[in-house]
């Protein structure tokens, strides 16, 4: 033998080697990949049980559908209350402002913040507070949380600390904490972002 002849009959029968690994893949062998016949008295029960199923669920799609919306028009009328602040110093800023305000109604002076805070809220939210101190009489001090809790903005008194004087005029001293209900992205900011 050459080594031509050689060569010829080894590419014969490689070509035959494939050829036979294609049949047998292709044709032989391909009965594997197709979908499995159920056979129909198994099929039909079955197939009623899941459009029975279906049907059902189906059925609650219009309940589910008004609980959803009811949900969610409860949601937005909540977050309207929400400070509407684009950072974390602007909602302390409003905090405070609120005091203020509520402060001067009820002849309290509320001048300076003594700390003021961004935190995470819950998953979705935040909560922004600013604390100050200052001094009052008892029943100007019952009049402004009053006002406070009747404001229609998510805010809410997080601390209180009283301490009486000795004093005739019965003056307490008050710290204060107002916190405000904010977006996530204002409790995610850097840190040292207050005023």
């Amino acid at each position: 033998m050459t080594t031509g002849t050689l060569d010829r009959k080894t590419a014969i029968l490689l070509a035959g080697g494939v050829a036979a690994i294609l049949i047998l893949r292709f044709v032989v062998l391909s009965g594997g990949s197709a979908p499995a016949v159920v056979s129909a008295a198994q099929s039909v029960p079955a197939a009623e049980a899941r459009l029975k199923r279906q049907r059902e669920i189906a059925a609650t799609l219009p309940a589910r559908e008004t609980l959803f919306k009811q949900a969610t028009g409860d949601l937005q009328a909540i977050e309207k209350g929400m400070l509407k602040a684009d950072t974390g110093a602007q909602a302390q800023a409003l905090l405070l402002e609120k005091l203020r305000r509520a402060g001067e109604t009820n002849g309290i002076d509320i001048r300076g913040m003594e700390d003021a805070r961004v935190r995470p809220l819950g998953n979705d939210y935040g909560e922004a507070m600013v604390f100050v101190r200052f001094s009052c009489r008892i029943e100007q001090l019952i009049n402004l949380l009053a006002q406070l809790a009747d404001d229609p903005d998510l805010v809410a008194t997080s601390q209180v600390q009283i301490t009486g004087t000795t004093a005739k005029e019965k003056v307490l001293q008050v710290r204060l904490g107002l916190s405000g209900v904010v977006t996530r992205k204002i409790a995610q900011e850097k840190k040292g972002a207050g005023l």
